[in-house]
């Protein structure tokens, strides 16, 4: 039995999926799971790893598990986390972390992850760390202004990054959890080429068949916007990387076709997989 905790996020639904389709009995847990599960081999529970005593019940039988860590870390309690993980019995264990837990070794924003990172290398578990740079899914945050407006907004309009489609963080992880192998390595996950926002844009408008306006923010702008929904600490550290990434940052990483045998894959999947969306 797999335990995916984040079950029903972008990268988490995806893995229940993939976990499912190959065989295995998942449990998924989230804050609101869904009522009705899609399959007899997923079974939907509430949990929450900001209370890793909530998570007890869950764990139980489990062989491996995916951690999806919110919010860069903050307020999770890594100790009792750990301590519920091998009460369980848990052998293998894939964390979802960032990047920037390695690009950037002293950045405030993701000191919470690399303490995370840091107590789970020193457990009794069979450790994998899953470091993936920007998600192509980010740009779900365009949806409105593009139904409403025709346009896009965001900063850094010409500073391209190799995003990656968190399809291919599931298969990556579920890959990790089902195979031998991969304890104790840390994969950097990216897509395969560096784009920028504003090419995003373009791609997004071919797929529609429809021009789209881009409008360029500033960093004050954009802070204001995603302070809205983000911790001060991670807003800062996320707009450094998207404004001035480091050589790492801007690397394509082998590590996902390491893994799986084939390149990952580009913005324009994913787009044509979510089209519908922008529509």
């Amino acid at each position: 039995m797999m335990v995916v905790l984040g079950g029903t996020g972008n990268v988490g639904r995806e893995l229940v999926q993939q976990l499912a389709e190959a065989g295995e009995d998942v449990v998924a847990v989230a804050r609101n799971p869904p009522g009705q599960s899609p399959s007899s081999r997923i079974r939907y529970v509430a949990g929450d790893v900001s209370d890793a005593a909530s998570l007890a019940s869950s764990l139980r039988g489990a062989d491996g598990v995916f951690l999806l860590v919110p919010g860069a870390g903050a307020g999770l309690d890594a100790g009792a986390l750990r301590k519920q993980f091998e009460a369980a019995g848990v052998s293998r264990l894939v964390m979802l972390s960032s990047l920037a837990a390695g690009s950037r070794p002293t950045a405030i924003s993701h000191e919470p992850m690399r303490g995370l990172e840091r107590v789970f290398r020193d457990s009794s578990l069979r450790w994998t760390f899953l470091r993936p740079g920007g998600f192509a899914s980010n740009a779900l945050a365009w949806v409105p202004s593009v139904r409403a407006e025709r346009s896009v907004a965001a900063p850094f309009a010409d500073v391209a990054l190799p995003v990656i489609d968190p399809a291919d963080i599931a298969a990556v992880a579920a890959r990790v959890l089902l195979e031998d192998g991969h304890a104790g390595q840390v994969y950097e996950l990216t897509g395969p080429v560096g784009i920028t926002p504003r090419e995003q844009a373009a791609v997004i408008a071919r797929a529609l068949g429809t021009p789209l306006r881009f409008v360029e923010w500033s960093r004050a702008q954009a802070r204001d916007m995603m302070l809205r929904f983000m911790p001060e600490p991670v807003v800062e550290g996320t707009l450094d990387i998207l404004g001035t990434p480091t050589e790492e940052e801007r690397r394509v990483s082998p590590d996902v076709e390491r893994v799986l045998g084939r390149p990952a894959s580009p913005f324009s999947a994913w787009v044509a997989r979510n089209i519908a969306a922008f529509g």
